[in-house]
């Protein structure tokens, strides 16, 4: 299995909606053999939603896992350096921030540590769920994906009725997309 053995960070940002998806992805991942290490936002480590209770979220992880949470920027920061990641989820990356991974802004433990990873050359992979894939966040997508070492979990809109503009990937592609970034290649369709 490819992803046996490997060292994968998996940044959790604020899409609340989508935990109860991420975590059967984790559960593969460990499956598969793979040393999960999860990084959260300030927001995913802190913010109790209707969709559940941070602090259980954070237990649930840690159980899959058995490794210690990244949680501050501090924490992060040496990620690259140590060389302690051979490939960077974020899942859900939200649209703010795809925005400022775009823009080079690093205010959260998530953005850290794509940051320090992608300055030692090595793949970041984004699995987007946004309500503003299609609007404001469309150009970020564009410039992300013609950024190296950079790959996209296919996506597509998941309500074009009631929510146009939204879109958000493929869980079930997480490993293969992993799998691939990790020879240098983007999973296609990325447009599902």
């Amino acid at each position: 299995m490819i992803l046996s053995g490997k060292n994968i960070g998996i940044g959790i940002t604020g899409s609340f909606c989508t935990f109860d998806k991420i975590i059967p992805q984790i559960v593969k991942l460990v499956e598969q053999g793979a040393n999960v290490y999860p990084v959260l936002s300030s927001n995913a480590k802190s913010i109790d939603s209707r969709f559940g209770d941070a602090k259980d979220f954070i237990e649930i992880i840690f159980d899959i896992t058995r490794n210690k949470l990244i949680t501050t920027i501090e924490d992060a920061e040496p990620i690259g350096p140590n060389n302690m990641f051979d490939i960077f989820l974020i899942a859900p990356c939200t649209g703010n921030t795809m925005a400022k991974l775009s823009s080079g802004i690093t205010d959260t433990p998530v953005l850290m540590a794509a940051k320090s990873h992608l300055r030692v050359n090595k793949p970041v992979i984004i699995s987007i769920s946004t309500n503003d894939a299609l609007g404001l966040n469309f150009k970020n997508i564009a410039n992300l994906y013609n950024t190296k070492n950079i790959f996209f979990v296919p996506f597509g809109q998941d309500n074009y009725k009631t929510k146009p503009n939204s879109m958000v990937a493929n869980i079930d592609k997480i490993v293969p997309t992993l799998e691939m970034a990790l020879e240098g290649k983007q999973i296609q369709p990325v447009i599902c």
